[in-house]
């Protein structure tokens, strides 16, 4: 690894093969992390520069003696199995780390993993929310960012939507499009979604609304009555499941719509949100996630209760009603993102936290 290993500051942990959520955020920051700081990744999975990948092995060999100005390198971890995996390099090989566990999740945790998070030597939470399900206060919070240049409004939202290309040969229709994204499941809320698009896009014949995401086998059945009430109600061409898109497509897909939906019983932080504002979507969003720190009442969006059919209803009519207001609320969250949410701003807090250790 020649002398620049030497200089090493940062191993973050990738334990996970599926793309995950987790998996997105890690990645997303990763790029500009590397501009600040030099780091190297403890797992291949996803990594689209194998040039920064490193093994177990050779993390223990490199940390058995600190950084050549004697502070210890910095082992960041997102995940319970990157903290055992820390915890062995520390304790059992005698790695010179001090090991940082983001935590994003908002449930109380298992013992073993309150016993884990104990023994790391600083804790971040990713919001306010994640930090209230914490035994002790974190050390820092520090709020996922999302890359502004890849998420950008279309210039003319009418004639991007007309002209969206979706895999699996869906078509859109309407002049405007509502989506929501993710897998396809009952606890995401996609039931809802659906029920409230019955009722409310009857009064709006300019917008069609679209389910992104993969459908498991498990929730196949789940879906099929959900497009069977579609069916039901003659609303097959405004209600589309469009499954799951090229992942690389999906700044096309958030820069073409009007409003996102994100109705989930339970998040960890809630990215989807971020990427919808920052391509100048309207957000109709459940308190879950980081997002009731993030959306600004009745500016950028609404939050409503989870699972609260009604509120969903309404307040979805409403963004409806007024086109020049649906506009402005996807400006306004735009401009949100840019001044509190990018990923270069949560690059930089990161590494300033672990220089300051």
């Amino acid at each position: 690894m020649g002398e620049m290993a030497e200089e090493i500051e940062l191993i973050i942990g990738n334990s996970n093969s599926n793309f995950s959520g987790v998996t997105s955020t890690m990645l997303q920051v990763l790029s500009h992390q590397q501009k600040l700081i030099n780091l190297r990744v403890m797992g291949k999975h996803h990594l689209p520069d194998p040039s920064v990948y490193i093994s177990f092995w050779q993390v223990a060999k490199l940390c058995r003696r600190p950084l050549s100005n004697g502070r210890f390198r910095i082992f960041q971890a997102r995940r319970v199995d990157e903290m055992i995996q820390a915890l062995l390099l520390k304790h059992l090989f005698r790695a010179k780390i001090k090991i940082v566990f983001s935590s994003a999740a908002q449930r109380y945790r298992s013992g073993f993993t309150l016993w884990l998070t104990r023994r790391m030597d600083a804790v971040i939470a990713t919001c306010e929310a994640s930090a209230k399900y914490l035994q002790n206060p974190p050390d820092k919070v520090i709020y996922h960012g999302v890359q502004t240049k890849s998420y950008v409004p279309a210039i003319d939202k009418l004639e991007a939507w007309k002209n969206l290309q979706l895999a699996n040969k869906v078509k859109t229709t309407g002049k405007y499009g509502i989506a929501i994204l993710g897998r396809v499941r009952k606890q995401k809320g996609v039931h809802h979604f659906v029920d409230a698009c019955l009722d409310v896009l009857q009064k709006h014949p300019d917008f069609t609304a679209v389910v992104i995401g993969p459908i498991s086998e498990s929730h196949q059945a789940f879906v099929d009555e959900l497009k069977n009430s579609i069916e039901l109600a003659k609303m097959s061409d405004r209600i589309i499941f469009a499954g799951e898109q090229n992942f690389s497509e999906i700044p096309k897909i958030f820069s073409s719509l009007s409003l996102v939906a994100a109705l989930s019983d339970n998040e960890g932080f809630g990215l989807t949100i971020l990427e919808a504002m920052c391509s100048e979507a309207a957000v109709l969003a459940t308190e879950a996630g980081a997002w009731p720190e993030v959306i600004r009442q009745g500016v950028d969006g609404y939050v409503v209760p989870v699972n609260d059919i009604e509120q969903i209803k309404d307040k979805l009519d409403n963004m409806l009603s007024d086109h020049n207001r649906l506009v402005k609320m996807g400006q306004d969250g735009r401009q949100r993102v840019l001044d509190h949410y990018t990923v270069e701003r949560e690059a930089q807090q990161l590494c300033d936290f672990f220089r300051a250790m």
